[in-house]
């Protein structure tokens, strides 16, 4: 168990490292200007054209990388400062939720199966902590709480894989994007580039963490078989 709760704090330190960097690095590109001097709107729209996609709307949220897109609605939110700002890093990330959009539009395997997911998921998330904490609780007396607590882990482990390639390839397509249009100079795609692998990376170390503290959980009822 020692190793397990080892292994727990590792991945929140790995976690809060990356998500610092990332926090850093696009710090960093949000000051580089860019030469084509086109805002993260500018390049959404852009990008939303040139696929062929007039159904989706880029539309300014509150806050800082708070970028998503959103499926249900079929709008781009992009940051309050990623809409206006125009500089490698905002270029990146508008480039990176339209790739999503791009996705959704071409029937993309591994973004309709996380959609697909989203509705149970979101059930799941509001009990599956208590579950699983009357689980732990009652392990002794019966497994059958805790198991169901696993299982619904699992699948929210499962999400969090299933999101790797879905973000991977976005990102793929957004850097391809922006280099074949010229949105940005070779030094700028280094930059943007950067950016989203840090982005990405927060989105391995979650997944890796999940997985973690689902092996610890059936670690629990294996040692109560036992």
């Amino acid at each position: 168990m020692i190793g397990i709760y080892f292994i727990g704090i590792v991945f929140m330190l790995i976690s809060m490292w990356v998500s610092s960097k990332l926090k850093s690095k696009f710090k960093e590109y949000s000051q580089t200007p860019l030469s084509s001097g086109l805002s993260g709107r500018e390049i959404a729209e852009m990008m939303l054209a040139d696929n062929g996609i007039t159904d989706v709307r880029v539309i300014s949220v509150a806050g800082r990388l708070t970028d998503h897109y959103n499926p249900a609605d079929k709008t781009v939110n992009l940051s309050e400062y990623v809409y206006e700002a125009r500089s490698a890093a905002a270029a990146a990330v508008a480039a990176h939720e339209c790739g999503h959009a791009v996705q959704h539009a071409k029937a993309y395997s591994f973004l309709k199966f996380r959609s697909a997911m989203v509705p149970a998921l979101s059930i799941a998330s509001r009990y599956m902590q208590w579950i699983i904490l009357i689980g732990i609780l009652l392990l002794q007396t019966t497994p059958l709480p805790l198991t169901i607590g696993v299982v619904l882990f699992g699948l929210t482990t499962i999400f969090s894989f299933v999101t790797l390639p879905v973000e991977f390839d976005a990102s793929k397509r957004a850097l391809a994007w922006i280099d074949q249009r010229g949105v940005v100079t070779p030094q700028e795609h280094g930059m943007a580039k950067d950016a989203l692998k840090w982005a990405a990376l927060t989105y391995v170390v979650a997944a890796l963490g999940s997985l973690a503290t689902l092996l610890y959980y059936v670690s629990l009822l294996m040692g109560r078989r036992n």
